[in-house]
């Protein structure tokens, strides 16, 4: 019981450090308070089961190797698995993209890239070799009755928290499944609309996600068969520029050919002639009439050489 309590204090704990970051990042950014998350609370869980998972992670094989270097490696991947999944799970299920890093190198899908997958591998060095003692001792100096009661009450809040989140969210998806816009742009601006009007906790959603990217089914097919269509031309454009270059370079030929003299090819006639000859004819073994035949020949040549070639 003792180490589930303190895995639950250590998921807030985490939980609400992250939360704390995302503020000030987004203060730096936007110079203004911004509530971050999709809970209403002080707090992001996704970096409470980050925190857990390694923690778990590197505790589950301490027996066998426990090193800098894998401790690094679990968390890249663990929290790597984590921001891919909640990425993908959210998106099917509200059909918004909460974060993209298309334009980010080494992505996936845009749902997690390497800047991110680093982060994470070094802040788990962290937390297992630096964090984690101080809070377990820090856990351990407190009574376990009011440990208890801690975690208790830590879990109705958030319990109480994503019940409001819930009929936010719902609220959010039925926007978006309604919206008759065909691009990302204007049904953002409907979302944002529509949750200006409510109470606190949908007006702290738009503000917190000013980024976020709906997207509907029917836009999905859009831009698939948009990029279809443009693979298409692309290939028929390609097609047209190899075409086009056959007929360049037959062109070209024809246009040589068109363009030789009679000049220029008799002389090359009488080369290939003579070179012949030179191959054949044998003044030792030539018969009488071979050498007059040769000797017409040979007039014949040096009187062309005196001619300019027609």
């Amino acid at each position: 019981m003792e180490s589930i309590v303190n895995l639950v204090l250590l998921f807030f704990t985490y939980a609400i450090a992250g939360w704390c970051m995302e503020v000030c990042l987004k203060y730096h950014q936007y110079h203004r308070f911004i509530n971050r998350g999709f809970l209403t609370g002080p707090w992001l869980p996704i970096y409470g089961f980050g925190a857990l998972l390694i923690t778990l992670g590197v505790n589950a094989i301490s027996g066998v190797e426990h090193s800098i270097g894998t401790t690094f490696l679990i968390s890249f991947v663990l929290c790597g698995t984590v921001e891919y999944a909640a990425s993908w799970i959210m998106e099917k299920r509200f059909h918004a993209r909460w974060w993209d890093y298309s334009q980010k190198p080494m992505n996936l899908n845009g749902r997690v890239w390497i800047g991110n997958l680093i982060l994470f591998g070094l802040a788990g060095v962290g937390v297992d070799n630096l964090a984690n003692p101080l809070l377990f001792k820090l856990f351990n100096s407190i009574g376990l009755r009011v440990r208890m009661v801690i975690a208790m009450i830590l879990l109705v809040l958030i319990a109480a928290d994503y019940v409001v989140t819930h009929f936010v969210l719902k609220l959010v998806k039925s926007g978006v499944e309604r919206s008759e816009a065909d691009n990302t742009e204007e049904i953002s601006k409907e979302v944002r609309l529509l949750l200006s009007d409510r109470n606190y906790f949908y007006k702290r959603f738009a503000d917190a996600y000013p980024d976020v990217i709906y997207r509907t089914e029917r836009i999905t097919e859009r831009m698939n068969s948009i990029r279809a269509e443009s693979e298409r031309l692309r290939r028929e454009a390609e097609a047209r520029r190899d075409a086009m270059g056959q007929k360049l370079e037959q062109g070209r030929e024809q246009l040589a050919a068109s363009l030789e003299t009679t000049g220029s090819i008799r002389g090359t006639l009488v080369r290939d002639q003579q070179a012949l000859i030179d191959l054949i004819y044998d003044p030792q073994t030539a018969t009488d009439e071979m050498k007059a035949l040769k000797g017409e020949i040979d007039r014949n040549r040096e009187r062309l050489k005196g001619r300019r070639a027609l």
